[in-house]
């Protein structure tokens, strides 16, 4: 019954993620950089070793490419979000944010209003991670030294 209640009776949720000052923020980015460092080298070596030439290794470099490119643009948001002389209010933590820049710093508001989409770079990213874990598990290749395929 005590479980039952605590099931039925839960608190508020939070669809962001704020970050302690200032440690919290500098975990955060490095975390970003190391993704970024580790899908660089992921596609780097799918190339260098000519994997993509399978689909499922080519969708799996679409994917790394895409999570590169998710990841720079939250570094660079999380960078803007935390500068106190672009926006003159900044309402966060609500349902209808609001961004009002400085006077010549309209350009910034833009920039970062598309940068908050990151969305549109996840969610390609872990389709075409999907695709590609999916075409492996259906056509399992090895990869003689010579580069070309196997039965």
């Amino acid at each position: 019954m005590c479980l039952f209640t605590v099931i039925s009776l839960p608190g508020g949720a939070s669809a962001t993620q704020i970050h302690a000052e200032p440690e919290g923020l500098y975990s955060h980015q490095l975390g970003h950089g190391f993704f970024v460092v580790s899908m660089g080298v992921l596609v780097y070596w799918l190339r260098g070793r000519r994997l993509i030439r399978h689909q499922g290794w080519r969708y799996l470099q679409y994917s790394a490419i895409l999570f590169v490119l998710w990841n720079v643009d939250a570094v660079l948001v999380h960078y803007l979000e935390n500068r106190d002389d672009l926006f003159m209010e900044f309402s966060e933590r609500t349902v209808h944010a609001f961004l009002q820049p400085y006077p010549g710093r309209e350009w910034i508001t833009v920039l970062f209003y598309v940068g908050k989409m990151d969305h549109l770079l996840c969610v390609p990213a872990i389709f075409f991670l999907y695709l590609a874990l999916r075409q492996m598990i259906r056509s399992p290749h090895r990869f003689s030294p010579q580069g070309e395929d196997e039965p």
